[in-house]
């Protein structure tokens, strides 16, 4: 009985003088601290269980204590009741009468153990952070800023202090501005773009965050001329559905029970969104480098068979069965005609895409891209660098092409654009390269 008695005493002596001390992990992605940041600290002691927490903020010798508890115990011999925890903690600095600059964030943990005379092993870690709560300055450095409906446009500006963020909100819309073009890596150029359906009372401005979170907003003048689009009318017949619906028998579930109808509806609907959904993801990411040079080609010898933002409805049988827009302009040559890259760029897709069957996509550089499709054979391959005219493949009727032609379609990042603008020389030069053309010359480079 006493060896029992003894064997209990020694294993809660070993139990209870544990020496593992308390985990402790911080969410900093930014050792700046803005106006308002809510910092994520998250604490664990496996054995013992977590005695005390305390996290303070120091401040050209004064001390803040942003956060203090004790937690409780399961008795003398049971430890801590609690093992883990997450902390949020809001910091607002002038709340908290804290000036900006240097200074340093402090935790401190410690948890049950018998060891230190009682008082627990101790965890303690110090992060050099600054406080900033001034938001960031913008210059605008560029000029006349007009920009038609479902058009394009350019703007350059400066901002006082690093920006991990910023870029043109067009309604909600957001274009994201790209250093690298200048010399000064605060000097941000930003393509933006008006969707077919956003008119006059579009709101557009500038907006950048910095490094602590702090925001700014800078409106700047700017025109919208408004644009009516054409109206057109496909007639969808049985030979063409019979023809084509058997293409996307991967892309959407067909059997005997729906319709070829209902099928084409799925896919002039359904599949058409999630098409949009992946050219936008394709647009999310664009090379800082400017690969692009002087206007755009256009497809040699075509004629235009659809415009841009074409408002279309689709009969069968005499009765409208859906509307559409359509995104690009379609140019029509000999059955299989060469297709050249309209300019420099990078080749950032090379695949097959729903209604829009064979494709190619072209990063050309700082947000900007074109977009080929319903080709019959793809020459080019993902990551290839290209150069003006390098042919890409040859025009075709895949996907939801009723003929041979070309699909040919610009955007800014998500947005489609018109693409006339980019094969007119004169309003390349009054609205985009000028402009580039006269910042760098204004910024002596």
């Amino acid at each position: 009985m006493c060896a029992l008695v003894a064997l209990a005493m020694v294993w809660t002596l070993i139990t209870r003088l544990e020496g593992q001390k308390p985990s402790v992990g911080i969410d900093l992605t930014s050792r700046s601290l803005g106006m308002s940041r809510e910092i994520t600290v998250s604490i664990s002691d496996t054995k013992s269980g977590i005695r005390r927490i305390w996290i303070g903020l120091l401040k050209d010798g004064k001390e803040t204590i942003l956060y203090e508890r004790d937690f409780p115990s399961g008795g003398i011999l049971g430890g801590g009741e609690v093992h883990e925890t997450t902390i949020n903690i809001l910091i607002e600095p002038k709340k908290l009468g804290i000036t900006d600059g240097k200074a340093i964030l402090r935790i401190a943990v410690s948890d049950l153990s018998w060891r230190r005379w009682w008082h627990g092993n101790r965890t303690y870690l110090e992060e050099n952070v600054v406080i900033d709560t001034r938001s960031p300055q913008i210059d605008i450095l560029s000029k006349a800023h007009n920009i038609a409906q479902g058009g394009a446009g350019l703007i350059i500006y400066r901002t006082s202090e690093s920006c991990p963020e910023s870029g043109v909100l067009v309604g909600e819309n957001f274009f994201p501005g790209h250093p690298g073009f200048f010399q000064d890596t605060n000097v941000f150029m930003a393509f933006f773009a008006l969707g077919y359906s956003q008119g006059k009372g579009t709101e557009i401005f500038i907006q950048a965050t910095d490094q602590a979170g702090n925001s700014a907003r800078a409106g700047f003048p700017y025109h919208i001329k408004r644009k009516v689009f054409k109206k057109d009318v496909l007639t969808i017949t049985d030979r063409f559905l019979n023809w084509k619906i058997p293409e996307f028998n991967t892309d959407i579930r067909q059997d005997a029970k729906t319709s070829r109808v209902e099928q084409f509806l799925k896919i002039n609907r359904e599949l058409r969104m999630l098409n949009y959904q992946k050219i936008g993801e394709i647009g999310e990411v664009s090379v800082n480098t400017k690969y692009w040079e002087g206007s755009f080609l256009r497809l040699p010898n075509a004629a235009r068979t659809a415009g841009f933002a074409d408002h279309r409805a689709y009969k069968y049988k005499g009765r409208i069965i859906d509307r559409q827009i359509h995104l690009g302009v379609d140019l029509a040559s000999v059955e299989r005609a060469a297709v050249p890259a309209s300019n420099g760029g990078k080749v950032v897709f090379a695949d097959q895409l729903g209604i829009y069957g064979k494709t190619v996509f072209i990063d050309h550089g700082f947000g900007l891209f074109s977009m080929y499709s319903h080709l019959s054979n793809l020459d080019v391959k993902k990551e290839q660098i290209i150069s003006k005219g390098d042919q890409i493949g040859h025009t075709g009727r895949t996907g939801l092409a009723g003929g041979d032609h070309l699909h040919f379609a610009m955007l800014i990042h998500h947005t489609f654009v018109n693409p006339i603008e980019w094969w007119d020389p004169a309003w390349i030069e009054h609205n985009i390269s000028g402009k580039m053309v006269a910042v760098k010359t204004g910024l002596g480079e």
